[in-house]
């Protein structure tokens, strides 16, 4: 018997409520949803916006998403580089199929670039619902859906209607909501008001199917370590 960590994948939440920077929270989804073209574990997956500020995110966040450059990643100004193969790409656009199916609306990208290579457009879909693919399926490519909500414990149960629970996200700034929320969602790992959580220094890992155990940190090196009891008397 050996002890193990693992990291199995996650459907990421990614929450910005109605007391939330939105300019802050656009950069942070930025960061979250395209860094290496979405393929992270940690990606987020699903975008969530309150009603009141829904228009004013989506309109700002697509006018930023349009502007990302898309290339050779080794190239100077390049933001998004390919897939990994043609199976992401097919993915990719089975989602968004399912998604226009079902009412989701494109906002921007939603196309391959060229005929050869695994190049894809970021995307931003609107009209999004938990019924879609998109919404129930880790992505794992640059594809952002939207999803709008009301309140608070609706959208936390739609966030935790999942089977993973790696990594979450949410932007907001009233302090009680902040470690009410944090506290409620079901994940291992919560960035609050930032699009980057990852460090050598912090405990990453998930809980439900996301995997067990945790890398980096103490926690990290623990799950590798035996301990010993030490039972000493009649000295």
């Amino acid at each position: 018997v050996v002890s193990c960590s693992m990291e199995l994948g996650g459907n990421a939440p990614f929450i910005i409520f109605d007391d939330a920077d939105i300019d802050a929270a656009v950069d942070g989804a930025i960061q979250a949803k395209f860094r290496n073209a979405g393929q992270t574990c940690v990606s987020a997956n699903r975008i969530y916006v309150q009603s009141s500020v829904h228009d004013e995110f989506v309109k700002k966040f697509v006018e930023k998403v349009r502007h990302l450059s898309v290339g050779d990643g080794f190239d100077a100004g390049v933001d998004i580089g390919p897939l990994i193969d043609r199976h992401a790409l097919a993915k990719i656009e089975s989602h968004i199929a399912d998604a226009i199916a079902k009412g989701g609306t494109i906002r921007c990208g939603g196309q391959r670039i060229g005929k050869n290579g695994t190049f894809f457009k970021p995307t931003v879909l609107t009209e999004i619902s938990s019924v879609m693919a998109v919404a129930q399926e880790e992505t794992f490519g640059p594809l952002a859906p939207i999803i709008r909500f009301n309140d608070a414990d609706q959208v936390v149960r739609e966030a935790n209607d999942t089977i993973y629970g790696l990594a979450a996200y949410f932007y907001a700034s009233n302090m009680k909501r902040v470690w009410r929320v944090a506290e409620a969602l079901e994940y291992g790992m919560v960035g609050i008001n930032t699009g980057r959580m990852s460090s050598e220094a912090a405990p990453f890992g998930g809980i439900k199917q996301s995997g067990i155990g945790r890398e980096g940190s103490r926690h990290g090196l623990e799950d590798y370590l035996e301990m010993k009891y030490l039972c000493m008397g009649g000295i």
